[in-house]
């Protein structure tokens, strides 16, 4: 009989108010995260093509020993995943259950 006591306008205006709350709030965070990508995007300082330079000989050798290191991690990797060179696990569960643990320990002395 509650059902029947119920005021279906207020029930119906509040489930109303909050849908709306909730939206207008998601309207307002998009077009806020829109208003900062435009000011960032205008903000952006573009680099004038006349202050270029070519990359010097130093900065390819760099990029090329960065490379050769992380070839050489990731051959060493294989090398001991294929070699087996981890532990070995018995597979075996060695859980025993101990009735009189610590953790409630008062509960056990009054047994």
């Amino acid at each position: 009989m509650m059902i029947l006591a119920t005021k279906w306008t207020t029930a119906w205006l509040m489930t109303g108010l909050g849908f709306g709350a909730v939206f207008s709030i998601l309207v307002l965070l998009v077009l806020l995260l829109q208003i900062f990508s435009y000011v960032a995007a205008k903000s952006e300082v573009k680099p004038k093509a006349a202050t270029k330079k070519a990359p010097a000989k130093d900065d390819t050798k760099q990029k090329v020993e960065g490379y050769e290191e992380d070839m050489a991690a990731v051959a060493t990797a294989v090398y001991l995943y294929l070699n087996s060179a981890h532990d070995e696990e018995s597979g075996v569960l060695t859980i025993q259950n101990d009735e009189r643990s610590l953790w409630h320990a008062e509960l056990n002395a009054s047994v």
